[in-house]
């Protein structure tokens, strides 16, 4: 199937705008959120850490349940309704920073509140594509999706420094709450297409624990969940937190944080390209292999090194996030039963994130207890460790591209 018939489909083009709009919002959302939190009056990194943390560990707490949600009442449904809600919670907080001053139990309460939304969104969303396109266009679906969807993080990312640098962060954060709430709008317009589940007389925690069931009767899916858990938190700990710190020591501000996540966000872009034009032939290898990009990320900080080089670090990781993106959902979308791919999501989205509150909640005191560089360079260590040792396992190393066109696996 090729990209003109995909995007042919009804809705798909629909879909992908409102992806657009919402990673427009994105891309400025955490640049933003990061130096208006440390230009206030108790702005520090350990503030930022806790507040993106608590974000996350709501979230956590919240996924298991969210593709029950999202699988019983309708994915598209789920996916509208925590857009637009996201949407108006997070508007309160540019009213907030606009006002100068901003109470921290509203950032925790705001950021909470947002996880929680989050945490229905991104198990819901996963079974939104396979609805939209059909099993032979997954692959081009997917791709297409990571291709828009970061062309809206790049622009994202390479306004939010100007408009911080110019407008402060308020207005920067006002775009951002804005953007989900429009794109709230376009998915919930096809809620028709993931009906809400047949009545069904399992309760929620029947649900829950089949879908747990499911999900770890894949170890290929669990190894590397449980690589990535380690990533994010090294991911988490180095972009979200010591990043900003180091573009204010030794570089320009948010201005120059803006260009090492634009240039991310561009090779998010050219990983979409990649991905429609490539059929690795084992994928789950290729992919793990591509995630030594975040050792090297890491690693270009630590000095710190060139803007540039730490800029084209980014870049190379993002090539690495996006095939990621693609080749991973295409598996999730044709190896996982359709019935329980939402809860089988949900806990992917947990496993994988389970330990970037840690990375968080560690990035300031212990690059106070070791300094920066010998934090980052032991980030990077376990980068290493978490990727060789996934390798452990068989399917990772041997998962062909052929594998992923068999069917279904039964749920008997």
């Amino acid at each position: 199937m090729d990209t003109k018939e995909v995007l042919a489909r009804p809705y798909v083009k629909r879909l992908f705008t409102a992806r657009f709009i919402s990673n427009f919002g994105n891309g400025m959302g955490p640049i933003a959120l990061a130096f208006g939190i440390l230009a206030l009056p108790n702005g520090s990194a350990n503030l930022l850490g806790l507040v993106l943390g608590t974000t996350t560990a709501i979230f956590l707490l919240v996924a298991p349940f969210g593709g029950v949600i999202a699988d019983k009442y309708g994915r598209a449904r789920m996916v509208g309704i925590t857009d637009f809600l996201a949407g108006a919670v997070l508007l309160i907080q540019a009213w907030y920073f606009a006002k100068g001053d901003i109470p921290v139990a509203v950032l925790l309460l705001v950021n909470g509140t947002y996880g929680l939304f989050w945490g229905i969104f991104w198990p819901a969303f996963s079974g939104i594509i396979p609805a939209v396109v059909p099993s032979k266009g997954l692959q081009k679906g997917n791709a297409l999706n990571q291709l828009l969807t970061n062309s809206g993080l790049i622009i994202g990312a390479a306004v939010a420094g100007i408009l911080i640098d110019q407008y402060g962060a308020a207005i920067t954060l006002a775009i951002d709450a804005a953007s989900f709430m429009i794109s709230g709008v376009m998915i919930y317009s096809f809620r028709h297409l993931t009906p809400r589940a047949a009545h069904s007389e399992n309760t929620v925690f029947a649900d829950l624990r089949h879908g747990w069931q499911v999900f770890i009767s894949f170890k290929w899916i669990v190894v590397l969940v449980l690589s990535w858990s380690f990533l994010v938190m090294c991911w988490a700990a180095a972009e979200n937190v010591l990043g900003p710190l180091i573009a204010l020591e030794h570089f320009n501000g948010a201005k120059s944080w803006s260009l090492v996540i634009t240039a991310e966000s561009v090779g998010l872009i050219v990983g979409s390209i990649i991905a429609l034009k490539i059929k690795p032939k084992y994928p789950l290898r290729f992919l793990q292999l591509s995630s030594f990009t975040l050792t090297f990320y890491i690693f270009t900080m630590a000095k710190p090194q060139s803007l540039f080089v730490i800029a084209f670090a980014a870049f190379l990781f993002g090539i690495t996030l996006d095939l990621w993106g693609t080749f991973w959902n295409t598996a999730m979308q044709k190896k996982v039963p359709r019935e329980a791919l939402s809860r089988v999501a949900s806990f992917d989205a947990m496993g994988s994130m389970m330990f970037r509150p840690i990375g968080l909640a560690i990035a300031a005191p212990l690059s106070a207890l070791f300094g920066i560089e010998n934090f980052l360079y032991i980030l990077a260590g376990v980068t290493v460790v978490a990727i060789t040792l996934s390798f452990l396992n068989k399917e990772v190393r041997n998962m062909s591209f052929e594998d992923l066109g068999n069917d279904q696996k039964s749920l008997r």
